[in-house]
C-alpha cells in the first residue's frame, strides 16, 4: 500500500504527529498492519472502514504509537524533582498538597517513579497526588495493571524495585502504596477542554512529545502546557526539546541533565553581540576526542574530493540518529553520529546530538565543544545555542547564556 496523504493528515488532525518526525514508513507500515487484520484490499476500502468506526481509528494511533519508557528514564531529573519538591513544600507552608502531571504517560513508568522518587526523598502519601494522562486507552490499561516487564529496567541502578515492586510469574508489580499515590486517565493534548476545571500543576512532566510535532503544533501544544503549569512551576522536557522551550520564553534552572524549565522572572536585557571563535573544523574520518580541543587547522594541502553520497542516505541517517538519542539509546545514537562523520560532509546537526549526548552523559565539557563545532558551521542553529546557552547559566556564565539565548531569539524572528 502507497503513501496516502489521507491517513498522514487524519494522524496530524487527532493527535498532531507530524509524518517528518517518524517518518513515512512508519504509517504506512501502521496502516498495512490495520488493513490486513480488516482484510482491505485497497486504501481506499480501508479509508471507509477508518472513517466509519472510531474503534479503528483508535487502533490505526495504536499502532502508530510504540511506547518507548522506562523506570526512572533520565534520572537526574527525578532528583531534582526530589529537591524542588521539598522546596515547594516549605515555600507553601504545606498548606496544600503538591500536584504533579505526567503526560504523555505512556505505560505508566513516568508517573510510577515520580511517586516513587517523592516518596523516597520523605514525602508523606498526602503531601503528593500524581496524574498520569495518555491519548492511548491500551496504554493506560497497562499502567493501571502495574504489572512490568525487565525491559521497564534499565540501567545499572535499580534498587528501587526491591522496595517498591513484588516479583511474580507474569513480571514485577508495583506497591499499592505507590500506584494509590498515582491517577491514570485517557486525554490528548489537542483537546481545548483538556483539564479545564483543574487548578494548575506544580510540576509537569511532558517528554519527547514536542519533537513529534510540526511548528505551529509546538506551540499549539506549548500553550497548553504552559497554561497547566503554576505561575512558580517547573516543566520538565525531553532533551532535544530545550531550544523550543528557550524561544517560547522559558528558562532552563540550570541542573545539568535535568531538562527542566521555568518561567522567566523577568525580560532579559538586550545584550551587547560578542561572536564565538570560529575554529576551522576537523574533517579527519578518525573519531572525535573524548576531551574536547580546538579544531585543529588544515593545512593548504589540496584534498582529494570524495563523490557525494546520496542525499536520502544522509537524510536517514540524521532521522536514525534522532530516533535512538530520543529513545535514550545513547551508545548507538553516538555511533550512527560518527557513521555520518566517515562518509559525509560535518553537518551542524551531527555536532548538535553529539553534544546532547555528552550533555545527557554528564560531560558538560565535551558538550560544549560539540554545540560550538555546531555553531561554526551553522552560526544561528537555535537548538546548539539554547542548549550551550543552558549549559554556561549552569557553571555562572550568565553573561554568555543571555548573548547566546539573544542569537537564538534573532534566529527565530527571522524565520
Amino acid at each position: 500500500m502507497s503513501s496516502d496523504q489521507r491517513f498522514f493528515d487524519f494522524l496530524k488532525e487527532r493527535i498532531g504527529l507530524d509524518v517528518a518526525s517518524v517518518g513515512e514508513a512508519i504509517i504506512e507500515r501502521a496502516v498495512r498492519q490495520r488493513s490486513l487484520s480488516l482484510n482491505a484490499q485497497t486504501a481506499d476500502q480501508y479509508w471507509k472502514q477508518l472513517l466509519a468506526s472510531t474503534d479503528e481509528q483508535q487502533a490505526l494511533i495504536e499502532a502508530v504509537i510504540v511506547p518507548e519508557t522506562w523506570f526512572f528514564r533520565y534520572p537526574e531529573s527525578f532528583a531534582t524533582l526530589g529537591r524542588l519538591a521539598v522546596a515547594r513544600l516549605a515555600e507553601i507552608k504545606h498548606m496544600r498538597a503538591l500536584r504533579i502531571l505526567s503526560l504523555p504517560c505512556s505505560t505508566g513508568e513516568e508517573p510510577y517513579s515520580i511517586a516513587m522518587a517523592l516518596l523516597d526523598v520523605g514525602l508523606a502519601p498526602h503531601q503528593f497526588k500524581v496524574q498520569g494522562m495518555d491519548v492511548s486507552p491500551l496504554s493506560v490499561e497497562r499502567a493501571r495493571r502495574g504489572v512490568y516487564g525487565k525491559n521497564s529496567f534499565r540501567g545499572q541502578d535499580i534498587e528501587f524495585r526491591d522496595r517498591h515492586f513484588t516479583e511474580q510469574t507474569d513480571g514485577y508489580r508495583i506497591a499499592d502504596r505507590v500506584r494509590e499515590q498515582v491517577r491514570l486517565q485517557v486525554g490528548n493534548l489537542l483537546d481545548p477542554t483538556l483539564l479545564a476545571n483543574e487548578p494548575t500543576y506544580d510540576f509537569v512532566f511532558c517528554r519527547n512529545l514536542l519533537i513529534y510535532f510540526d511548528q505551529p503544533t509546538q506551540k499549539q501544544v506549548f500553550e497548553v502546557l504552559k497554561g497547566l503549569t503554576h505561575v512558580d512551576g517547573v516543566l520538565f522536557i525531553g532533551p532535544a526539546e530545550g531550544s523550543l522551550l528557550g524561544r517560547l520564553g522559558m528558562r532552563s534552572i540550570g541542573v545539568p541533565q535535568s531538562f527542566a524549565f521555568s518561567r522567566h522572572a523577568e525580560p532579559a536585557p538586550e545584550p551587547v553581540f560578542v561572536p564565538l571563535p570560529a575554529p576551522i573544523p576537523q574533517r579527519s574520518a578518525a573519531p572525535i576526542p573524548t576531551r574536547p580541543r580546538p579544531f585543529s587547522t588544515l593545512s593548504a594541502q589540496v584534498v582529494p574530493i570524495k563523490p557525494a553520497p546520496p542525499q536520502s542516505d544522509a537524510a536517514d541517517l540524521l532521522s536514525q540518529i534522532a530516533t535512538l538519542a530520543n529513545e535514550g539509546k545513547s551508545l548507538e545514537a553516538r555511533a550512527a553520529c560518527e557513521r555520518y562523520l566517515q562518509s559525509h560532509p560535518p553537518a551542524a546537526q551531527v555536532f548538535y546530538w553529539l553534544g546532547l549526548l555528552s550533555d545527557v552523559a554528564g560531560s558538560a565539557l565535551e558538550a560544549q565543544g560539540y554545540y560550538r563545532k555546531a555553531l561554526y558551521l551553522e552560526p544561528q542553529h537555535s537548538q546548539a545555542l539554547m542548549h550551550l546557552a543552558a549549559l554556561l547559566e549552569s557553571q555562572g556564565d550568565v553573561a554568555g547564556a543571555r548573548r547566546l539565548q539573544a542569537r537564538a531569539a534573532r534566529s527565530e524572528r527571522k524565520q
